[in-house]
């Protein structure tokens, strides 16, 4: 007869715990190919249990076929393999810890702090209330009709952008946009990207499958005979505002890069990241807004703009690139929650997203000439360059050294501060590329700014 110690079920229900150790005893070896159970109410009045508990754990052995019924005979143990015991996770796995920095000029950070969290959660508390049966249905595959609606219109009242809402797709972050691209493109083309760059953009790419060509920056961002010279099909560029380098790509570069896709048939990907953030004049319009002949997909994310947790980026495809993207990628679901979708929504149509971006603004133009004036004030003052657009939360300063980037961040590493540096965004090794930092400020507030200057000037001095 079987016996368990039902005492020891840690918690299980009864049905279940006797299940487990039925299934044990057949895995192990214990009981044999078809072997027979015995009947529920003798093993019940054995272990002290009701009919009802081995019955459950009788239907649970067979339902996963570890035992099976003869008509008027019982149950007997089915024929499976014999399986090791499951392993126990290794103790020796530590969880990752992520390093606390002292200070961190390095990460993208936005101030969350300035973020109207209330009015937030306002506008979430309406939606559940009103939404209610909505945030439980299925979501068009594109996103949410009214929030490509909302970012329609702001992008033509403030980025002079046209686009109907049916060439908005929604999706989570610049990632998944750049996956669904990369799917667009297919792996027979070349794509060339920036250089130097951000590394993700290439990454997500070629894990993607996508032939990726690192294309030199001039003085006028990429070159549009770098890209014929390359064979490339297709390219991925910031021309509102380069990320590392703060380049802003003139007019007249890019009615030629407007040329080479019309002549080649490539396609141009802009991606238009943080170009709200500028602090001089009106933000640049978009590539786009003057790309005649459908040949630019524009991408932007809201992840600078709020946060970085907030996963909600848009493409707006021309029509050629929308007609193939519903036929060849219309079965993926939309990758927002609804009711992130909805809330956006209304932070939008309500003119609080603007009202944020107007206030963000200021706070990071006061920010980055507080730190800017700090730079100028220190003692490190004579032995650094900055290059700065005056748009963005990061700048270029350029340090005169005779220590190698890796010997700079090794320094910083000891003292608990994380640096960026421009030659971990290229591909090249050029000397042009050493001995600059790529400084985010966004996360640097003014209290600490004399804390900040000592690390620095400790880091820095020879």
């Amino acid at each position: 007869m079987l016996t368990y110690s039902l005492e020891e079920r840690g918690g299980l229900p009864l049905y279940e715990y006797l299940y487990r150790c039925i299934r044990e005893d057949i895995l192990s070896g214990a009981l044999h190919v078809g072997e027979r159970l015995p009947s529920k109410r003798a093993l019940a009045e054995h272990l002290g249990v009701s009919v009802i508990t081995v019955e459950g754990a009788y239907q649970q052995l067979e339902a996963e076929g570890y035992v099976h019924t003869r008509p008027r005979s019982g149950f007997f143990v089915a024929q499976v393999e014999r399986s090791a015991p499951a392993r126990r996770p290794a103790a020796d796995i530590q969880p990752r810890q992520e390093r606390l920095w002292r200070l961190d000029l390095k990460t993208n950070r936005v101030d969350a702090a300035r973020f109207p969290l209330a009015t937030w959660t306002r506008l979430t508390r309406q939606v559940l209330a009103e939404e209610g049966p909505a945030l439980l249905s299925p979501l068009p595959n594109q996103g949410l009709y009214a929030l490509r609606e909302a970012i329609c219109s702001d992008l033509r009242n403030y980025r002079g952008l046209s686009v109907s809402p049916e060439q908005i797709v929604i999706g989570a972050g610049a990632e998944y946009l750049y996956l669904l691209l990369a799917q667009l493109l297919g792996r027979d083309t070349v794509l060339a990207v920036e250089d130097p760059g951000y590394p993700k953009i290439r990454q997500v790419y070629e894990k993607s499958g996508v032939r990726c060509v690192p294309l030199p920056l001039d003085a006028e961002g990429m070159n549009p005979d770098a890209l014929r010279a390359a064979g490339a099909g297709a390219a991925h560029l910031s021309p509102s505002h380069q990320y590392p380098t703060g380049l802003a790509t003139p007019i007249r570069r890019r009615q030629e890069l407007l040329r080479w896709a019309d002549e080649t048939g490539g396609v141009i990907i802009e991606d238009d990241y943080d170009s709200e953030l500028r602090f001089t004049g009106r933000p640049i319009p978009p590539l786009q807004s003057i790309d005649g002949e459908g040949r630019v997909a524009y991408l932007n994310t809201f992840s600078q703009t709020i946060a970085p947790s907030m996963r909600v980026g848009f493409l707006a495809l021309p029509p050629r690139l929308l007609e193939q993207y519903r036929r060849e990628l219309d079965f993926y679901a939309c990758t927002v929650p609804a009711t992130e979708q909805y809330v956006l929504t209304r932070f939008l149509e309500q003119g609080y997203y603007e009202q944020h971006l107007a206030r963000m603004r200021t706070e990071y133009r006061a920010r980055r000439s507080a730190v800017l004036e700090a730079f100028g004030r220190s003692s490190f003052a004579q032995c650094i360059h900055i290059a700065e657009q005056g748009a963005g939360l990061h700048f270029l300063m350029r340090l005169d050294t005779e220590r190698t980037d890796e010997e700079i961040a090794a320094r910083a590493r000891e003292r608990g501060v994380r640096l960026g540096f421009l030659s971990e965004y290229t591909q090249r090794q050029e000397t042009a590329f050493a001995h600059t930092l790529v400084v985010n400020y966004a996360g640097l507030e003014k209290e600490r700014l004399p804390e900040t200057v000592e690390l620095l000037a400790d880091i820095f001095a020879e």
